[in-house]
């Protein structure tokens, strides 16, 4: 394998192994949850920058949900026409690239809304209000809210489907014994994530795979290892997940004591061996030799590269020039860009 090698996913085939991970840009100018003109040439541009694959950042299934209220959002219809438009145009100037789109509910984490909602009654911290926690039915009524909000992805036109299960959101929330405290039957803390999963994958094509970003492990004190990182991906898997996008972490005051590149390749190497699933390594990997290793090393099927993108739409052309590999560049640039 080799980073510039066709992958493909159940029906969907990607032309090289390099993704675009969500990141958000915090950029709705109306506070209405709408894709604009800052999304569309941010996004296009690493398109003809030549990532094969690109998830849209995190967008929210309801508008408490949010991180901030310049966050993207699908918990209405009025929000399809926009995003279709700019993966139409996207596909217009790159009709090979993959847009898949990250679904996610910020839970305690949101910062602006007027009543957070959790699984249990804990605040994020003391800068953070304290969250409603959602009943029962709540809850039930949450699993339908990511199944809308898949409905209008898929009616916007994307390729696949992001779940966002890591960092400290809502569905991490219900995975880790830190923040879910319930009594009911969501004290199961893999049935948020599975019931969300089976709900989303009901109303996707056959053929379309379901990716899902998981938090392998946490650094809180007594939160999950790696061990129950792998047996929570094991219970999405039997769910429906085609992909785990592979991270850590979730409570910002905790984190590792270091962060070299590549230091979330263990977690990657952990589930891919546990589900057997195809995995995408993430966290430091913009080095292009380094990156290419990773998949040569069979570490990982597909690698993220975030900061590196941000830093550089082109780095994907640039990845290629240093690691020897010759790839096809829109034909208006080749006078530029020599391999």
């Amino acid at each position: 394998m080799d980073m510039f090698q066709p992958f493909t996913i159940k029906g969907m085939t990607v032309k090289n192994r390099v993704v675009m991970p969500p990141m958000c840009q915090y950029s709705v100018t109306k506070k209405d949850g709408q894709v604009n003109d800052w999304h569309k040439q941010h996004y296009t541009s690493r398109a003809v920058g030549q990532a094969g694959t690109l998830i849209i950042e995190m967008t929210d299934v309801s508008p408490e949900g949010r991180i901030t209220d310049y966050d993207l959002g699908l918990w209405d219809d009025e929000q399809i026409a926009p995003l279709k438009e700019m993966i139409a145009s996207i596909k217009s100037v790159e009709p090979d690239v993959k847009i898949g789109i990250q679904l996610a509910h910020a839970g305690r984490k949101a910062e602006d809304a007027p009543q957070s909602v959790a699984p249990s009654a804990l605040a994020f911290s003391d800068e953070y209000q304290t969250p409603h926690a959602l009943t029962t039915a709540e809850t039930q009524a949450m699993v339908q809210k990511f199944q809308d909000a898949a409905v209008r992805a898929l009616k916007a036109g994307v390729d696949f489907i992001e779940l966002h299960g890591a960092h400290g959101y809502l569905i991490h929330q219900f995975q880790s014994k830190l923040t879910n405290q319930r009594t009911d039957m969501y004290q199961d803390v893999t049935l948020f994530g599975v019931e969300v999963i089976q709900a989303v994958k009901e109303v996707m094509p056959t053929t379309m795979p379901l990716f899902f970003r998981i938090s392998a492990l946490e650094y809180a004190p007594k939160g999950y290892d790696l061990t129950e990182g792998c047996r929570l991906a094991k219970a999405y898997q039997k769910a429906g997940v085609d992909v785990f996008h592979v991270s850590t972490g979730g409570e910002s005051q905790f984190g590792p004591t270091t962060s070299p590149k590549g230091y979330q390749l263990e977690a990657a190497v952990a589930i891919k061996s546990a589900t057997g699933l195809p995995v995408i390594a993430v966290g430091r990997l913009e080095e292009p030799i380094f990156a290419a290793g990773v998949i040569e090393g069979g570490q990982a099927d597909m690698v993220a590269i975030g900061r590196g993108m941000l830093a550089d739409p082109y780095w994907t052309i640039h990845a290629a020039q240093q690691t020897g590999k010759t790839i096809t560049v829109p034909t208006q640039y080749q006078r530029g860009i020599r391999f």
